[in-house]
């Protein structure tokens, strides 16, 4: 089976998975590796596929003012599905995190059919959305940085066999990189779709899978996050700049849906 073959069929494992534990879902997104081109499949290394997926409240949570859904299911192939209501992941999107924006450029997701007209806006203005605060998407770039260097060397449980390993946890290493090749992409006027995809995709496997000894690992991930963080400060414009299309975008679309959705529930009680 072809690569994206098997990523989609995953992905619908996932989209069903959820649908049989009764989520009125928006639409199910990949996440991870495969969205950069970073994804392997060897004997070395096996990505996961991983996803987010958008679901609704009924109009009764809603008027009661039920907790938001934002949770992550663990499937029993450790496989991630991080599960948003529509008002948690909208609010997300505003931070501008890049684990998120993915999900609106992404190849590889579903749409539930009820609401693809309405959400249609959402992916055909991808851009719009990526660029709702610049200076925020470079702070988020550089944080992520930051996050990945304290991983690094850090014992948590699900990367403590890596370190036992090598010293450090490759995969963090290739975080570093790839967020400092983003943030360079993004600082010169890359479009966001541009910057998503790695430019030096075989050299990032292989750090991925480890072949630099502790100490020079160590030394390139201190160097190239620092080199991040100055690009950051240096392409930080004087204020924030909110960009007001985007927003509209979202907030329409989210209207759209929950409208759709509560009318739905509506006519059911009637």
């Amino acid at each position: 089976m072809a690569r994206e073959e098997e990523i989609m069929k995953r992905v619908q494992e996932h989209y069903k998975y959820l649908k049989d534990k009764g989520y009125e879902i928006v639409f199910l997104s990949l996440q991870g590796s495969q969205n950069y081109g970073l994804d392997i499949y060897d004997e070395e290394y096996m990505s996961d596929i991983d996803t987010k997926a958008v679901i609704l409240p009924s109009f009764k949570d809603f008027v009661y003012n039920k907790q938001p859904v934002s949770e992550t299911l663990v499937l029993e192939n450790n496989e991630h599905i991080d599960v948003k209501d529509i008002r948690v992941m909208f609010e997300t999107y505003k931070k501008q995190n890049i684990n998120f924006i993915e999900t609106i450029f992404t190849d590889f997701k579903i749409i539930n059919p009820k609401y693809e007209s309405v959400v249609k806006p959402l992916f055909d203005n991808a851009e719009e959305i990526a660029h709702i605060n610049y200076n925020q998407a470079l702070r988020c770039m550089a944080g992520m940085s930051m996050e990945k260097l304290k991983a690094l060397q850090h014992p948590y449980p699900t990367i403590k066999d890596k370190i036992d390993k090598y010293g450090y946890d490759p995969k963090q290493l290739h975080h570093i990189l790839r967020m400092n090749d983003f943030i360079k992409e993004y600082a010169s006027g890359k479009t966001y779709k541009e910057c998503l995809i790695s430019k030096d995709r075989n050299y990032l496997i292989q750090i991925k899978k480890g072949v630099l000894p502790e100490k020079e690992a160590v030394e390139l991930a201190n160097i190239t996050d620092k080199e991040t963080k100055l690009i950051k400060d240096t392409y930080l414009k004087e204020y924030d700049e909110i960009n007001q299309k985007g927003l509209d975008i979202l907030n329409k679309v989210k209207y759209n849906i929950l409208k759709r959705k509560f009318k739905e529930d509506l006519e059911k009680e009637e």
